[in-house]
């Protein structure tokens, strides 16, 4: 099984026009498809990120310029994540096609897990 590393982002913006009804009832939607997750045991790990768009550290020789992030010129952010395993990416992609994250007008990117390097770094 690999690893897939589902990136959730949204505008803040698009949250903040909601009631607060309606956003214990997205709240609910979101721990219900989690335990979906579980249920059929592709769920790893998952978090919300803050409400703020944290910072960026750009190398440049031995400097880090820290700046504030994502990108200032864009509206979406990262706003939390889900680790899943399935076979392959089709079976994650296919996992991820009811996530209440898309019925809010947000973005999931899809990643793979390196295998070598979790492999690297869980010996470490």
């Amino acid at each position: 099984m690999a690893q897939y590393m589902l990136l959730l982002y949204d505008n803040p913006a698009n949250w903040a026009k909601l009631s607060p009804d309606d956003i214990q009832k997205a709240i609910m939607k979101y721990h219900a498809w989690g335990q979906k997750l579980k249920d059929k045991k592709l769920w790893v790990a998952s978090h919300k990120l803050a409400d703020e768009p944290g910072k960026v550290l750009r190398g440049s020789g031995n400097q880090a310029r820290v700046s504030d992030g994502p990108y200032s010129e864009t509206k979406e952010w990262l706003g939390g994540y889900y680790l899943i395993e399935t076979p392959n990416y089709s079976a994650a992609v296919e996992a991820t096609r009811d996530c209440p994250h898309l019925e809010y007008g947000g973005t999931i990117e899809v990643r793979e897990v390196d295998a070598m390097a979790s492999a690297a770094s869980s010996k470490a």
